[in-house]
């Protein structure tokens, strides 16, 4: 995969270690949406098995390629190399991008490699591209080594939930999918989704009246997990709170309300078509004016750039007046954010949940909540309060696509090794952490129990938002540490 930084014009050019970029850079060519992972699944196994390594690709879609031990260390502990193959797709709603065919465009800038109106994809394409390294690199030092490159984390994990529980043989797990350089993190939260439906019903369009769309814009967005706790605005909360404030004023009737694209990210925009008496338009566009310096007052520092535009549009149906109420007071009073902070362990998020999509349409409506928790109860707890909010109005919710969240073990060997040798290579000591986010390693420790876990990565902001971007010296660091492991393990 050399070939792919060669040329003078490639972002990619000049970077450091050379072989994990050519390979991030194969990750931004090929379209990798999740359960969408098959051509690039495809494109790798082949890659393996031209430079003789053996691969599978298991029942749930994962690819499983297996290099043998350095001569002498046959002996050695096997070591899973682990991260998922998928990406979070988001984009600027002006940005015109078709995450199915068209490749991520990263530049580089201050000392990161990022995209700046998608997603970049180094969550978790650079953990990717350090394991298809170590597979190639015929210099390096070490025990049996197996890659699982899992499929589908994104949008339920999948993979991790289909992998059997007698395919892989190695002793230790390296997961590759963290965002903070020089911490190695030891557990991480569960968590499920509540999936919201009601069949609402249409009606006619008043005579006598205009439609306007009103769009909520310019937020940072984020991981919903990661950059829960900041405070960052969500646009359908934000959206939902205006229009219940502002129906009764206006006589506002509801054709649709559209936001969020992810379940596992901040929703950054919001849009709601609704119909009002046209003399009124014009108090709309002023009410509207004072909302936006409202919220940019209480979201200062945070989301300073929150816009709040209408725009003329056109619509032939309505929601029902009754659909319309259960809705906006519903999304209005429903939970978003940090429902409780650990008192085990401090400054980490407890449970949360992000109300990360909605799509009200006059025939058919929806939205998800993703909640999370490092405690298994109190992620059963919170999505059972939503059930039960929306049972208040007779809305269809349930629970799915639960994962287990990763017990911290302090006791870990393989925990002191990467501390160790951590040590050696930097001269200073790793910090541990247990994360607010769902990495697949409690799926997979569940099934495989005596397996020892431990992940890290190198300093990725803002993954799952427009702007993503990864610290090139950090993926350097990450390569070096990741050597020096494999090279201790015996």
């Amino acid at each position: 995969m050399s070939d792919i930084v060669s040329s003078s014009s490639s972002p990619f050019t000049g970077l450091e270690p050379t072989s994990v970029w050519a390979h991030f850079a194969t990750l931004c060519r090929i379209p990798r949406q999740s359960k969408q992972e098959g051509p690039l699944r495809d494109f790798l196994q082949h890659w393996a098995n031209g430079i003789g390594l053996t691969s599978i690709v298991d029942q749930a879609g994962n690819l499983i390629i297996r290099k043998p031990a350095s001569a002498g260390r046959e002996h050695v502990p096997g070591v899973i190399l682990q991260a998922h193959l998928d990406m979070v797709c988001q984009k600027d709603n002006s940005t015109i991008h078709d995450f199915s065919c068209d490749p991520i465009q990263p530049v580089v800038r201050n000392g990161y490699l990022l995209a700046e109106d998608t997603t970049l994809g180094a969550d978790n394409g650079i953990g990717v591209a350090l394991i298809l390294a170590v597979l190639e690199d015929a210099t390096l030092v070490h025990g049996p080594i197996e890659a699982l490159l899992t499929v589908d984390e994104e949008a339920g994990m999948g993979g991790a939930q289909g992998l059997a529980s007698d395919v892989l043989l190695g002793k230790y797990l390296l997961n590759l999918d963290t965002e903070t350089w020089g911490e190695f993190y030891l557990g991480c939260a569960g968590g499920m989704d509540v999936d919201v439906t009601r069949a609402v019903t249409a009606v006619d369009v008043p005579s006598r009246c205009q439609f306007v769309r009103i769009d909520v814009s310019g937020l940072c967005g984020g991981h919903s997990g990661i950059n829960i706790h900041e405070g960052r605005g969500n646009a359908i909360k934000i959206l939902s709170r205006i229009l219940c404030a502002l129906q009764d004023r206006f006589s506002l009737r509801l054709s649709n309300f559209v936001g969020g694209s992810a379940r596992n990210a901040l929703p950054r925009e919001a849009s709601a078509l609704v119909a009002i008496h046209p003399e009124n338009v014009s108090a709309l566009s002023d009410a509207l004016v004072g909302w936006q310096n409202l919220l940019r007052h209480e979201l200062s520092g945070v989301d300073d750039a929150i816009r709040i535009d209408s725009f003329p549009a056109q619509a032939d149906k309505l929601m029902s007046p009754v659909d319309q109420q259960v809705w906006l007071h519903s999304l209005h009073a429903a939970p978003h954010g940090v429902k409780r902070m650990s008192n085990n362990l401090p400054g980490v998020v407890e449970t949360s949940n992000n109300l990360g999509m909605v799509d009200l349409q006059p025939t058919a409506s929806t939205c998800n909540f993703m909640v999370r928790s490092t405690v298994d109860s109190a992620c059963e707890a919170l999505a059972d309060e939503i059930v039960s909010l929306f049972s208040l109005s007779g809305t269809t919710a349930t629970k799915n696509g639960y994962y287990p969240g990763w017990t911290p073990n302090p006791d870990s060997q393989l925990l002191a090794l990467c501390q160790k040798v951590y040590e050696e290579e930097f001269g200073a000591k790793a910090k541990t952490q247990v994360i607010h986010a769902g990495l697949e390693c409690g799926i997979i420790g569940a099934k495989y129990p005596d397996l020892d876990i431990i992940s890290f990565g190198p300093n990725i902001h803002s993954p799952h938002a427009p702007g993503e971007s990864v610290e090139i010296v950090s993926v350097a660091k990450s390569w070096q540490l990741l050597k020096a492991i494999l090279n201790t393990i015996n």
